[in-house]
């Protein structure tokens, strides 16, 4: 797996940064916490000259991303060998300002780009869809039902290794301070993801499962 000792991803004009740039990095661990901090991201392609945009569960493992579909997801077909650009964002928080114009969110975004391949092998799909399951659910897959022939050979996943990557993130409250004096409420307004009860199907008797904090699990 590509391994690189260097703590930023390489520029070039398709990820630099040109707006905000005071938000944005290009340091590998500023990418990895937000690609880690959620379990969706978006998967934009072209085919035939028509863009496409498609949001599917994903996982890291250094610097290589995976998701997965149907064996039969046109998706997932037309993308593999072909560029693509794959990106995740997080909602922090709505900025209520004084104005219109001065309204915004916190938020963190990454991009990432490269080239996605497909894992043919059985044995590397099977350690890859394990891998998803225990980043999503700790300690799950060996309590499960084991994966048959059949569900391994219908199931596709792609990868790609990042080849470069941006990341930017808005934090704090309004940035119109010098309106203070305008009679309205402005500040800001958190947003959290978390996860609720479960909901028992079967016998209750068995232990909850263990949850990822990506999944919106506190910690």
């Amino acid at each position: 797996m590509p391994h690189s000792d260097d703590t930023s991803f390489p520029v070039s004009e398709t990820s630099r940064i040109r707006r905000y740039h005071e938000r944005g990095s290009h340091e590998r661990q500023a990418v990895y916490a937000v690609l880690d901090a959620s379990p969706i991201c978006h998967v934009g392609y072209v085919i035939e000259d028509q863009p496409y945009v498609t949001p599917t569960l994903h996982w890291r493992l250094g610097d290589r991303i995976f998701w997965h579909g149907s064996s039969a997801s046109r998706f997932l077909k037309q993308t593999r060998e072909h560029k693509v650009c794959l990106t995740v964002t997080l909602i922090d928080g709505f900025v209520l300002a004084r104005s219109a114009f001065n309204h915004s969110v916190n938020y963190r975004s990454a991009m990432v780009f490269g080239v996605a391949h497909q894992l043919t092998d059985p044995a590397e799909k099977e350690a890859s869809l394990k891998a998803m399951t225990e980043d999503f659910y700790p300690g799950r897959w060996d309590k499960l039902r084991p994966i048959t022939a059949q569900e391994i050979k219908a199931t596709a996943v792609l990868y790609m290794d990042i080849a470069e990557a941006s990341v930017k993130v808005r934090s704090g409250p309004p940035g119109d301070q010098a309106e203070a004096d305008f009679p309205v409420w402005a500040g800001l307004v958190p947003l959290q993801t978390i996860l609720s009860d479960p909901r028992v199907d079967g016998d209750p008797d068995h232990p909850l499962p263990v949850l990822s904090a990506r999944l919106g699990a506190k910690t």
